[in-house]
């Protein structure tokens, strides 16, 4: 296994839990769903990433599943946690986003080969030089190892977590993400101890981005759009 060191829990203590944040929300004060944004968005931002590997169409993606899932809060059940369920509505999206595309251009998912190293990882290199090696080898994986990658080694979800995002049996995301590591471990220097902090990286201007765009768009009254269109 790669020695990815996860990035420590930044949520702060002193903000409303999800369930508060939720009740909130549905009792008419739409600005407590910003506490839910920021909690989540470096999350659905990987995950959406590790399907359409390409940052500025998952930020749209993105935008578009949160607008979802504030529209339809109220059908949160509570069956999973709000984080398990708010993930599976982004992938549902970046996928539906990736047929789309698929219809409209000549991309081919399958032809995945892992870019050739062109010469051996240097001990000098910068960390966010290493990170974009590591982004590049994540990026040419399967897209169902990727996205089971990121998930379980990039966010640190439990295989619990990630097969309830994934809609896959916990057996199913262990294999993936075996053969995830197999693949990685060919390409990259297994002792580099590369740090996942740098990989889909997620500023603070990138989550105040969305933030803003998301909100604007709840205050407009904006209805879903059509995954994909």
């Amino acid at each position: 296994m790669l020695p990815l060191m996860r990035i420590a829990d930044t949520t702060d203590v002193h903000t409303p839990s999800d369930d508060l944040a939720i009740a909130r929300v549905l009792a008419g004060d739409p600005a407590s769903f910003e506490v839910l944004m920021r909690r989540y968005n470096r999350r659905v931002f990987r995950a959406v990433r590790a399907v359409l590997r390409d940052e500025a169409e998952a930020e749209d993606v993105v935008q578009d599943a949160w607008v979802r899932a504030y529209t339809h809060l109220r059908q949160f059940a509570g069956r999973s946690s709000f984080a398990t369920w708010l993930t599976r509505i982004a992938i549902h999206e970046a996928l539906a986003r990736k047929r789309y595309r698929a219809r409209h251009t000549a991309l081919d998912e399958h032809a995945s080969a892992l870019p050739a190293r062109t010469r051996p990882p240097e001990q000098e290199l910068g960390a966010r030089q290493v990170a974009s090696a590591l982004e590049a080898a994540i990026d040419a994986l399967p897209a169902h190892y990727r996205t089971a990658f990121v998930l379980r080694d990039l966010e640190g979800l439990s295989t619990v977590e990630t097969a309830a995002c994934l809609d896959v049996p916990q057996a199913t995301v262990k294999t993936r993400l075996h053969r995830a590591r197999g693949l990685l471990r060919s390409q990259l220097d297994a002792t580099l101890g590369v740090s996942a902090d740098g990989v889909y990286a997620f500023g603070g201007h990138r989550c105040d981005r969305i933030v803003d765009a998301v909100m604007a768009r709840i205050r407009a009254g904006e209805v879903p759009r059509t995954p994909g269109s």
